[in-house]
């Protein structure tokens, strides 16, 4: 692993064994944190996050790379940022055509509702996205077979989890299947939640029937949103929140060599797999085509010769 800064694009063009203008696809996510709502506080505030840059990096890597597509993903909030629109204006200046769009990942596959900026840009006609799933995906569907934690034999479905008494017996009283803890009154909030306004969603239960929310870093503390299993009372397991994310039931993740936490990190800063597939296939069906409607042309002027 190497800082994104310090690669160069001629290093990636040798280590792919590739000329410059022959890439498929360059795929760029760079950092969030600092375009979240959570950080400007829904637009009101600044953030001078030193990652928000990187994103000029990726514009960097394009000029030395030259790919025939480009894909960036990123949160919402990026499109309110002035370096994306001049990460817009150097890839137009390249002869990039680009759409973009805010999606949900939910539209795709996904059982779970994530809002994501995603732009494609390409040499040859933009093949804009995906065509949007026709059955939308729930909580149920990713989790409702999976085995209870006490009987599972993974290791990212039956890790330990301790809490106070005080905050396990305010989890029990939690109504089943989306409820939260604005049902239990005044009286029995944490001192902690009635000094704040907001994060609602906070010691909240998923819906069976439902995609989940967001599953970010924090997926598997029920103090970090709505986190809690529909019915049982405890919050997802890594496993059950990277099957929200579409990872494969088998995917393995070095939970014993890593920890929870740092596995927890990695699940919920993921664009979900089964969301990339569908993108990445309308990609190449489309350039496959473009390719397709040029070969008679090509053909013909080999013939002449």
């Amino acid at each position: 692993m190497k800082d994104i800064q310090k690669v160069t694009g001629a290093a990636i063009l040798r280590k792919v064994r590739i000329v410059r203008g022959r890439l498929e696809l360059l795929a760029a996510c760079p950092p969030c944190q600092g375009f979240s709502r959570l950080r400007t506080r829904n637009g009101v505030r600044r953030n001078r996050d030193p990652r928000n840059a990187l994103i000029l990096d990726v514009v960097r890597l394009v000029r030395s790379i030259r790919p025939k597509c480009v894909m960036l993903e990123n949160v919402a909030g990026l499109a309110r940022s002035r370096r994306y629109h001049k990460f817009r204006g150097a890839l137009k200046g390249m002869g990039y055509a680009m759409r973009a769009a805010i999606l949900d990942v939910g539209d795709f596959g996904v059982p779970q509702r994530r809002r994501r900026l995603v732009l494609i840009a390409t040499k040859s006609g933009c093949p804009g996205f995906a065509r949007r799933a026709r059955v939308t995906r729930t909580v149920r569907d990713a989790i409702g077979q999976l085995p209870a934690p006490s009987r599972s034999k993974d290791p990212l479905h039956n890790h330990s989890v301790q809490r106070s008494k005080k905050v396990d017996a305010l989890i029990h009283r939690i109504p089943v299947n989306g409820g939260s803890r604005a049902s239990l009154g005044a009286k029995s909030q944490l001192k902690c939640h009635k000094k704040v306004k907001g994060f609602f969603d906070v010691y909240g239960r998923m819906a069976w029937g439902k995609p989940s929310p967001t599953i970010t870093s924090g997926c598997i503390n029920p103090s970090k949103g709505r986190f809690l299993h529909p019915v049982a009372n405890r919050a997802i397991t890594l496993r059950e929140a990277a099957l929200l994310q579409s990872f494969p039931l088998r995917y393995k993740f070095p939970v014993l060599q890593s920890g929870k936490y740092p596995v927890a990190l990695l699940i919920g800063n993921a664009l979900p797999p089964e969301f990339i597939r569908r993108q990445a296939l309308h990609i190449r069906r489309t350039m496959v085509g473009l390719g397709a409607r040029k070969a008679p042309g090509d053909d013909r002027k080999r013939m002449a010769g």
